[in-house]
């Protein structure tokens, strides 16, 4: 097939590509580069069934060709890039949402819509059940992400409806692997970095809220399943083995053999307490279950941030 990625260049977005070129498809990658880094993609230069187009999806998605399935990843997604593009964090979630929708309608494509576990915000129920409205705050520090990606999964569906474009939800829980940015302020990185360079881990609150941290190959397998399955609706992809992130922190420092020190912080307005993905429906109807284990996916996680480093 041929097949268009928007956040081509990120994290999930490059790990994607690479995927979808090993099953022998033709990719179109799009990416601002805003937060997408050209080092997840230089090693595809060459690649002739690889094309790269810097854009921002938030003024058109233009490409020339049929085009069978849209992977819609595009949106700063960390933490300390809320504050820094709230307005722009916006427009992906509403205007490059429609351009990809748009796009899709276009080619008469399936679009896969990559929306989030931040759409349950600080959840009242857990685990968090596809069925579960949410608890956002939306005037709140991560109401630009959270909002965005609410909003996005409402056009998506109003398109559906509407339009009767084809499309596929997927709410994606934390998930980590080779490739995260470096300094991204996420709960992993911080304490990967910090360990690998013997600083003192920053532990936020006491320490008991709790993440469900999902490899990147396993994620990407429950998100392939499911563009090709028949399910429009939303769909949980993440790993339900509940840690907290003082115990994150200590797995962090033995795997490092790191000689860092705990230190703790007043919790961030908004973060969520619990986290953690009922997966159900994925199982049912993907036949999908993660199947890498913490400690392997965190030793790859952690070789790679420590080679990076080192550059």
């Amino acid at each position: 097939m041929r097949i268009v990625v928007t956040g081509a260049a990120g994290f999930l977005g490059s790990h994607l590509v690479d995927r979808l070129l090993a099953q022998g498809h033709e990719v179109v990658g799009v990416d601002s580069m805003i937060t997408g880094s050209a080092q997840n993609l230089e090693h595809l230069a060459g690649n002739k069934a690889f094309l790269f187009t810097q854009a921002d999806v938030t003024k058109y998605i233009g490409v020339d060709g049929p085009v069978d399935r849209v992977y819609h990843f595009a949106s700063p997604a960390s933490p300390k890039d809320f504050p820094r593009y709230p307005v722009h964090i916006c427009k992906v979630g509403a205007l490059g949402t429609l351009n990809a929708l748009g796009l899709s309608k276009a080619k008469g494509s399936r679009m896969l819509l990559a929306s989030t576990s931040e759409v349950y915000g600080d959840p009242e129920v857990h685990p968090q059940v596809e069925g579960y409205w949410g608890h956002v705050n939306p005037i709140g520090a991560r109401s630009m992400y959270d909002e965005a990606k609410r909003f996005a999964e409402a056009l998506t569906m109003s398109y559906h409806k509407q339009n009767h474009v084809d499309t596929r939800i997927v709410r994606i829980f934390n998930t980590y692997g080779p490739r995260m940015r470096i300094g991204d302020g996420r709960v992993l990185p911080n304490f990967i970095c910090a360990a690998l360079q013997g600083q003192p881990i920053t532990v936020y609150g006491d320490g008991c809220q709790t993440r469900s941290f999902c490899y990147v190959d396993d994620l990407l397998d429950g998100i392939m399943r499911l563009m090709e399955s028949a399910c429009d609706e939303p769909v949980n992809i993440g790993n339900p083995d509940e840690v907290t992130v003082l115990e994150l922190a200590r797995e962090v420092i033995a795997l490092t053999g790191s000689k860092s020190e705990l230190k703790y912080e007043s919790l961030p307005k908004d973060d969520p307490v619990r986290r953690r993905p009922d997966i159900t429906k994925a199982t049912q109807l993907l036949g999908w279950t993660p199947k890498i284990d913490r400690r392997e996916g965190l030793k790859r996680t952690v070789d790679d941030f420590a080679r990076r480093l080192k550059a």
